[in-house]
């Protein structure tokens, strides 16, 4: 049994006094490419990956619910759904299991209360999204305890509006949808204006990596709002909806309607739609030297053209692309200004990159880098491990 399955199931047993029915997982994910489009229409390439927030849980015949948070000491939270629920600002994660509660209610769902036990072993504040992980748990759990005819999609949906909404942070749908509706072995392809997805397999011999670099993200609540204004000023101007009605060769005929530094916002989300559109056929032909030029233009645009990568993490990239030269891809990932980059490459160059990383990360930035290898992982659903 699984450490994070026991340490449920014991904080379970202290918190309530009986054993959880029903065990429910939900993935974090990386995004392999498509930064920034999500909230432009565009499209993300993501895949679920095998770290997860984990729940055991309990029906109750009344309609109060209790969780008990394992990483936050045992913390417990107690509400009931026939009281209006509140934000609570001295108990953050449970504003996050709350309003998945409250916006399931508002969606007209049917369900009593029940005991839950969470816990997960996504690294927090890294961008691997362990905040929606949890929303789509707690989602799932719901829907399992009470059979609820609610689709993956919604489930992903309600967890982002919990997330906007309740909790306060304006994200996109690609970090609940993945963890919804990832699929063993496959990345997503998501189209953010429809929610379409299509499923792009991951060659076998390929081994997707995340690097934290733990340079800690600053500014990245002010940065990404105004780069979001800037997206839609360069849209409004453009005269289109968003930034993926337009294709790479209009706007260059128009791009001199925007001020410059807009011109460069938009010049990146528009040309990262089209390379993600690409990353997906590379992907699918096991094109990996395509992959890998699609993976370094993505970056390149990132650091110049959106301008929200660090000094530390243009270095790790360097030190990562020397070692895969076009036998792999690698690019910053997640919402910039520090965090974690993302490589995929073949099994036997994982040992090479290691080797490297821990011979000139510390030397040139004097910070720690931390790895971890990972598999494209199945969404949300039990856990039977």
């Amino acid at each position: 049994m699984s450490t994070l399955k026991q340490n449920v199931i014991q904080s379970f047993i202290q918190s309530f006094n009986y054993s959880p029915q029903v065990f429910i997982q939900a993935p974090g994910r990386v995004n392999l490419i498509g930064e920034h489009t999500d909230y432009n229409d565009g499209f993300v390439l993501p895949c679920a990956i095998n770290y997860l927030t984990l729940v055991g849980a309990a029906k109750r015949d009344d309609n109060i619910i209790r969780v008990v948070a394992v990483d936050y000491g045992n913390e417990i939270d107690e509400f009931n759904l026939d009281q209006e629920i509140e934000f609570l600002a001295d108990k953050m994660w449970a504003n996050y299991i709350r309003g998945v509660i409250k916006f399931l209610l508002a969606r007209g769902y049917h369900f009593g209360g029940c005991d839950i036990s969470v816990s997960g072993n996504i690294p927090q504040g890294t961008g691997l999204s362990s905040s929606a992980s949890l929303e789509v748990v707690i989602g799932q759990t719901i829907q399992e305890l009470y059979q609820l005819d609610i689709s993956q999609q919604e489930i992903a949906l309600n967890g982002q509006q919990a997330e906007n909404q309740f909790v306060g942070c304006n994200c996109g749908i690609m970090d609940q949808l993945i963890s919804a509706c990832g699929e063993q072995g496959h990345a997503l392809l998501i189209d953010c204006r429809s929610l379409e997805t299509s499923s792009v397999i991951v060659p076998k011999d390929l081994v997707v990596m995340i690097i934290n670099s733990n340079k800690k993200r600053g500014l990245v609540d002010s940065e990404y709002n105004t780069r979001r204004l800037q997206c839609e000023e360069a849209a409004r101007i453009l005269g289109i909806k968003a930034l993926r009605d337009i294709t790479e060769d209009e706007f260059v005929q128009k791009a001199s309607q925007l001020d410059s530094l807009v011109a460069k916002r938009a010049r990146h989300v528009i040309s990262e739609n089209a390379r993600t559109l690409a990353a997906a056929k590379a992907l699918t032909d096991n094109n990996l030297p395509l992959l890998s030029q699609l993976m370094e233009q993505s970056h390149i645009s990132m650091r110049d053209d959106f301008e929200i990568t660090v000094q530390e993490i243009d270095t790790l990239v360097d030190i990562v692309k020397a070692v895969l030269a076009d036998e792999g891809g690698v690019r910053m990932t997640g919402g910039g200004f520090g965090g974690c980059i993302v490589a995929l490459m073949k099994q036997d160059k994982v040992d090479s990159v290691i080797e490297a990383i821990d011979a000139n990360y510390h030397t040139a930035t004097g910070l720690q880098a931390e790895i971890y290898v990972c598999q494209p992982s199945a969404g949300a659903g039990v856990y039977s491990e």
